[in-house]
């Protein structure tokens, strides 16, 4: 007999599960992203619902559930649509405004206006998309703009002048960056406030008001150009106001 040791018997691999395969990854993605188009078109519907409530009752759990049982979403699904409830119902409102009005911009000829002018338009075009609904929109913003909410309401407001800096060609990625976005937040801010108190029926005041603001940004603008030329003529001013190496 051999005292040679037999060579263990070999294991053999198991097959690779369906899940690795390249087929069923392609399957899963697509699954994913069906699944992500359902949940935005069930979000929209609950808007949809929400917003005639919302005007008289504003923006509530108990509106919520209401305009969930309308558009026939559980409460399960509700509540997985909407985490964090009435205020993740806003969240999604003003990105869906933000989205509507990019949609729109973008088959508006912005390239044959002036900067004011598309700005202008940017605002105008917002504004005219939450007016069917503009009383949920005023309670909406009323909501976020309490102290609780302020960090939200901060950051949607942000989206959306990104949103109207970018659709009117924005390119900056310096401090100009910042700067234009932080000067259009107040104007639209404010324009926004004007609009909720408006009362006329063809909203001629806030159009002024709206020009009124662009207007004054504009010859800010003219000023600080002014200035850093006038002050660049200064050596001093010139080498201190120079980036450090």
């Amino acid at each position: 007999m051999s005292d040679t040791p037999k060579k263990p018997a070999r294991k053999k691999t198991p097959p690779k599960a369906e899940t690795d395969t390249p087929k069923a990854n392609a399957h899963a993605g697509a699954d994913a992203q069906t699944n992500k188009v359902e949940d935005q078109q069930m979000r929209e519907t609950v808007l949809a619902a929400v917003l005639p409530h919302a005007a008289f009752d504003g923006f509530t759990d108990s509106v919520l559930q209401k305009a969930g049982t309308q558009a026939g979403v559980a409460k399960a699904e509700l509540a997985r649509l909407f985490e964090n409830g009435p205020i993740s119902l806003i969240e999604f409102y003003s990105g869906w405004a933000d989205a509507e009005m990019e949609k729109r911009l973008a088959t508006t000829d912005l390239k044959a206006m002036k900067i004011r002018e598309r700005i202008g338009c940017a605002v105008k075009t917002r504004l005219a998309i939450l007016k069917p609904q503009k009383e949920a929109a005023r309670r909406a913003a009323a909501l976020l703009s309490l102290p609780m909410h302020a960090a939200l309401g901060a950051k949607l407001l942000y989206r959306t002048v990104d949103a109207m800096w970018r659709a009117a060609g924005d390119t900056s990625t310096d401090f100009n960056f910042y700067t234009k976005r932080g000067i259009l937040a107040g104007v639209y801010g404010s324009t926004a406030m004007r609009w909720f108190n408006d009362t006329s029926s063809d909203e001629k005041p806030t159009e002024e008001f709206l020009a009124a603001r662009i207007e004054n940004v504009m010859q800010f603008e003219k000023f600080k150009a002014k200035a850093k030329d006038a002050l660049s003529n200064f050596p001093a001013f010139a080498d201190w106001a120079k980036p450090k190496k």
